[in-house]
C-alpha cells in the first residue's frame, strides 16, 4: 500500500454535518427558559423535541387532532397537573390512558396518594386489594349495563364517578378534566393485568364492553389524525399496539391519514413503541429517550412558550 498515492480534496468543497452555529452557547444565573432552549446545541433529540413542539402547535392551529396516550409511570411520577394545564391550553384533543394509569389518576383524586409496595403486598397476598379504589371503580363501570345511560367508554364513566363523588382531589385527574371540558378520554385494559380485576365487585362483559367503546372511539379520532399528532408516552406494549390497530380501522374505513406526526417519549426505546408509533405508520416520527419526569416538564414548558 503506498499511501504517497492517496487522493485528498480540498475543505472547501466538503458538505459537514456541525458547524459552529449549532453549537451549544453558554449562559448565565436567571436566565429566560427561551434563551435556555435556545442555548441548547442544534444536533439529534434537541431537533426532535423542538420538532415535536413544532407539529404540536401547528395541529392545534389547523385544528387537528392532538392525541396523548399516557402510560401509568407519566401519572405516577407526578405529571398530571401539566397534562391538565395543557387541556386547558387547547394543546390535547384526546387522552388514551392503560389501565393502571386510570388507577392511579383515580386514586390520587379520591386519596390523594397512589402507588403501594408491591413485593411487600405480594408476600401477604394483599397487593392491589384496596376496597375503597376497587369498589368504587368496578361499580362505576357496571353502570355501562343500565339501560338508562346511553353506550359509553371505560375513561367517561369513571371521569363521571369521580365528579358525582366530588372525589377532593378532582381538580388534578386527567380523567375528570377530560370529561368535564368534554375531551375524549380511553381507557384500554388487558384483562388480568390491573388490580381492581382482583375484586369480587368486577363485572367482566360490563369491563369489556367498556374498554371496546374506547377503542371505537380512538378509532374515530385517528379518522381526523391527517395534519395531526399522536404522542406515546411511557406504554412500551399496550398503547402502541391500539393505537396501531386504530389507525388501520381508520384507514380501512376511508380515512386520509397519511400526513401526521408521531412522537415516542420513554426512558428506554422499547421495540413496540418504536415499530408501532414511529416506523410502521409512515409520517414524521421522533424518539425522544429520557426519564419522563424531566422530559415531559420541558416538553411543556417549550410548548408554553412558543404558544
Amino acid at each position: 500500500m503506498d499511501f504517497k498515492k492517496i487522493k485528498t480534496y480540498s475543505a472547501q468543497k466538503r458538505k459537514t454535518k456541525v458547524d459552529l452555529s449549532a453549537l451549544a452557547k453558554t449562559g448565565k444565573p436567571g436566565i429566560k427558559f427561551s434563551d435556555f432552549t435556545d442555548n441548547l446545541p442544534d444536533f439529534l433529540a434537541v431537533k426532535a423535541l423542538k420538532e415535536t413542539v413544532s407539529s404540536i402547535l401547528k395541529a392545534r392551529k389547523a385544528g387537528r387532532p392532538i392525541i396523548w396516550g399516557l402510560g401509568a409511570h407519566v401519572i405516577k411520577v407526578g405529571l398530571s397537573p401539566l397534562i391538565v394545564d395543557l387541556m386547558k391550553k387547547g394543546l390535547v384533543s384526546c387522552l388514551a390512558l392503560n389501565g393502571a394509569g386510570a388507577i392511579h389518576d383515580f386514586e390520587l383524586a379520591t386519596l390523594g396518594r397512589t402507588s403501594e409496595d408491591v413485593t411487600a403486598g405480594l408476600e401477604s397476598g394483599m397487593f392491589g386489594m384496596v376496597e375503597e379504589t376497587q369498589y368504587d371503580m368496578n361499580t362505576s363501570i357496571a353502570k355501562i349495563a343500565d339501560p338508562r345511560y346511553k353506550p359509553r367508554g371505560l375513561g367517561t364513566l369513571l371521569g363521571e364517578k369521580l365528579k358525582t363523588m366530588k372525589a377532593p382531589h378532582r381538580q388534578l385527574s386527567l380523567l375528570y378534566n377530560a370529561c368535564s371540558q368534554n375531551i375524549p378520554v380511553t381507557v384500554h385494559v388487558s384483562i388480568g393485568c390491573d388490580t381492581i380485576h382482583m375484586s369480587r365487585h368486577v363485572e367482566p362483559r360490563a369491563l369489556g364492553e367498556a374498554t371496546f367503546n374506547d377503542f371505537k372511539t380512538l378509532c374515530s379520532q385517528m379518522e381526523k389524525l391527517e395534519g395531526g399528532v399522536y404522542l406515546n408516552i411511557g406504554s412500551a406494549v399496550l398503547l402502541p399496539e391500539v393505537f396501531l390497530k386504530a389507525l388501520t380501522v381508520a384507514r380501512n374505513l376511508g380515512s386520509k391519514v397519511k400526513n401526521f406526526t408521531t412522537a415516542n417519549l420513554d426512558m428506554i426505546q422499547h421495540y413496540r413503541a418504536t415499530q408501532n408509533v414511529l416506523v410502521r405508520p409512515g409520517g414524521r416520527h421522533y424518539a425522544l429517550t429520557g426519564h419522563h419526569e424531566i422530559l415531559v416538564p420541558l416538553l411543556y414548558q417549550m410548548l408554553l412558550e412558543e404558544a
